[in-house]
C-alpha cells in the first residue's frame, strides 16, 4: 500500500532530510521518469521526477497566466470603473485558478479612480520561476520497502487512472446524480454509464495514436455538432415515408474524422409507417406530425 504525500508534509520531511536526499542517487524507471529511494521509520519515500510531466504542468500554468494577461490589459486599456472593475478581476481569477497567484496587482482605492497608475500589474517572475522548478515532481509514501521503484511507480500512475475514472463518471459522463428509484433502472444507467466510460476509453488510445494533441472531451464537443433527425414525407395513401438521417459533419468535423481514421456510418434505410390518425380511435385521433 502506498499514497501521495500532501505538499506541507513533503515539503517538512525533503527539510529535515535534505542532505540525505541529495546524496541519493536518481533511478531511472521509465524514459522520462527518474526517482530516489529513502527508507525511514519502516516506510519508503520515492521522490519522483517526470519530465514529461513537468512539461505538462509548465504548458498548463503558462496558457492560463497568457490568458489573465490578455484580460489585465484589456481593463487596463478600457479603464472601467472600479466596482466593475473588480467584478470582471473576479470573475478572472476564477478562471485562471491557480495561476492568479504568479500575478502582482495594485487596485485603487474607494476614494481613487480607475487609471494607468492606480491600476496596474506585474508577473512574479521569482514566484513562478520557483514553481517551475517543482513542477513534475512527486513524494511518494509507501510501506512496501522491497518493491522495485518502477513497480512503485506504476502503481502509483494506476492509483491516479482510477481516480480520473471517477471523475470523468461525475462530469463527461453524467453518471451522477441518479434520479431513478427502481434498482433495475439505477443498474441500467450505471451499465450504460460504464459503456460510455468504455467508448471514451477507446477514443483516447485512438487519440494517444493519430492525434495526441486532441482529448476525448475535445473531440466528443465536436462530434455534439452532428445530430440524428427523421424527415417525415406524407404520401398519396395517407401513409408517412420517414427518413432517418444524421447531419453531414462540418469541413473541420470532417477533418478531425479523417485524421483519427474514423469514418460515419452510412444513412439509414428509410421505412414507411401508417398514418397515425389511422391507427387510433376517433375520440383519440391526433394530428399528423408536421414536415417542418
Amino acid at each position: 500500500m502506498h499514497s501521495a504525500v500532501s505538499a506541507k508534509s513533503a515539503h517538512r520531511f525533503c527539510y529535515r532530510a535534505e542532505k540525505k536526499w541529495l546524496d541519493l542517487p536518481w533511478q531511472k524507471v521509465r524514459d522520462s521518469v527518474e526517482v530516489k529511494l529513502y527508507q525511514h521509520e519502516g516506510e519508503l519515500y520515492v521522490l519522483a521526477k517526470s519530465d514529461g510531466r513537468q512539461a505538462k504542468e509548465m504548458a498548463m500554468r503558462r496558457k492560463r497566466l497568457v490568458r489573465l494577461l490578455r484580460k489585465l490589459r484589456a481593463m487596463r486599456k478600457s479603464l472601467p470603473k472600479r466596482d466593475q472593475l473588480l467584478l470582471r478581476i473576479g470573475a478572472a481569477r476564477k478562471e485562471a485558478g491557480r495561476a492568479f497567484g504568479f500575478v502582482k496587482i495594485q487596485l485603487p482605492t474607494k476614494d481613487q479612480e480607475v487609471t494607468r497608475e492606480t491600476f496596474s500589474f506585474q508577473v512574479d517572475k521569482a514566484k513562478l520561476q520557483a514553481s517551475e522548478q517543482r513542477d513534475g515532481h512527486y513524494l511518494l509514501r509507501s510501506n512496501l520497502t522491497a518493491e522495485d521503484p518502477a513497480v512503485l511507480w506504476t502503481r502509483y500512475v494506476q492509483l491516479t487512472q482510477i481516480e480520473s475514472v471517477f471523475r470523468s463518471l461525475k462530469s463527461e459522463l453524467g453518471v451522477r446524480p441518479i434520479y431513478h428509484q427502481l434498482e433495475h433502472r439505477a443498474d441500467a444507467h450505471i451499465l450504460i454509464a460504464f459503456l460510455a466510460y468504455c467508448l471514451q476509453v477507446t477514443l483516447k488510445n485512438r487519440l494517444m495514436t493519430y492525434a495526441p494533441g486532441l482529448t476525448p472531451a475535445a473531440v466528443l464537443e465536436k462530434l455534439a455538432t452532428i445530430q440524428m433527425v427523421e424527415v417525415w414525407i406524407p404520401m398519396l395513401d395517407g401513409r408517412w415515408l420517414i427518413l432517418p438521417r444524421h447531419t453531414q459533419p462540418e469541413k473541420d468535423v470532417q477533418a478531425m474524422l479523417d485524421h483519427i481514421q474514423i469514418t460515419l456510418p452510412s444513412q439509414p434505410p428509410p421505412r414507411i409507417k401508417a398514418s397515425p390518425v389511422a391507427l387510433l380511435p376517433s375520440s383519440e385521433a391526433a394530428d399528423p406530425p408536421s414536415l417542418w
